[in-house]
């Protein structure tokens, strides 16, 4: 399965889901968040599939937002942006809903909603070259949609760091807070997640789902459809507020945001 935008390889019952836009640094619009959820969803349904592999092609994991996707949304109103934002959050829940292994494979830039794909899935193995930033409040926004599985993977003390400042951190330190399982060798990345696959495959595909279901429903932060809405309607006010629309038209600019409360 292949779309102009992502790629999906099947192999000895592995998935890898690709990101195939390396000139855009894989920056995801409306149209990869609907491949991205029909790729997770046929890992789902698909007997065979043992296990899904999420990555990018060329420097970067994902950088997050399209820059022509964020032209359009600064032009939504806010059920436009409302509509947009919950085909996000159902992406990322159909990912973190996976009953099958899912391993991000990190390397490069991770930025915004790229860091929320990798919260979503199981296991994260980053290269030491990749730097994470959760940016969106340099935009006059929030990471609403990402915000379950992220405050979930980093807690919510580190949350209150890294959502707040935007600041960019390395790989040593995503896994210092969580949201990386492992930090290795630029060239040794598809020899580590070659070992986890093989361990996975070992244990019974059953035990595997239903452990994912155990760690959902006993662990925290399991979203529900009301968080959805919630965090849907919150990113959906903030792109049609008048900050949010500073904030991206700053940004494309390439100029400093002039915010109303600035002192």
């Amino acid at each position: 399965m292949a779309t102009d935008k992502i790629r999906i390889n099947i192999d000895n019952h592995i998935a890898h889901v690709i990101l195939t836009q390396p000139e855009k640094h894989n920056a995801f619009d409306d149209s990869v968040i609907m491949d991205l959820t029909n790729a997770f969803d046929l890992v789902t349904k698909d007997p065979n599939i043992r296990v899904l592999v999420l990555g990018g092609e060329g420097k970067s994991f994902s950088a997050g937002a399209d820059l022509e996707w964020m032209r359009r949304m600064s032009d939504y109103n806010e059920i436009e942006n409302l509509t947009d934002a919950k085909s996000m959050a159902n992406m990322l829940k159909t990912l973190n809903d996976c009953p099958k292994p899912t391993i991000a494979r990190v390397h490069g830039a991770a930025y915004g909603g790229g860091v929320g794909l990798i919260a979503c899935c199981d296991i994260a193995i980053a290269t030491e070259n990749a730097k994470f930033c959760l940016s969106e409040t340099k935009l006059g926004l929030a990471p609403s949609t990402i915000s379950p599985y992220v405050i979930n993977a980093i807690s919510e003390k580190n949350a209150r760091r890294f959502f707040l400042t935007a600041e960019v951190f390395d790989s040593y330190t995503a896994k210092e807070i969580g949201l990386i399982s492992m930090v290795t060798n630029n060239n040794k990345i598809d020899e580590e997640i070659d070992l986890l696959i093989n361990n996975l495959l070992e244990n019974g595909p059953m035990a595997i789902a239903a452990c994912k279901e155990l760690i959902n429903v006993v662990g925290k932060g399991n979203p529900k459809h009301n968080i959805i809405d919630y965090t849907a309607n919150h990113i959906a006010k903030l792109r049609a507020s008048d900050e949010g629309k500073e904030g991206i038209n700053a940004f494309l600019e390439k100029r400093k945001p002039i915010w109303k409360n600035k002192k």
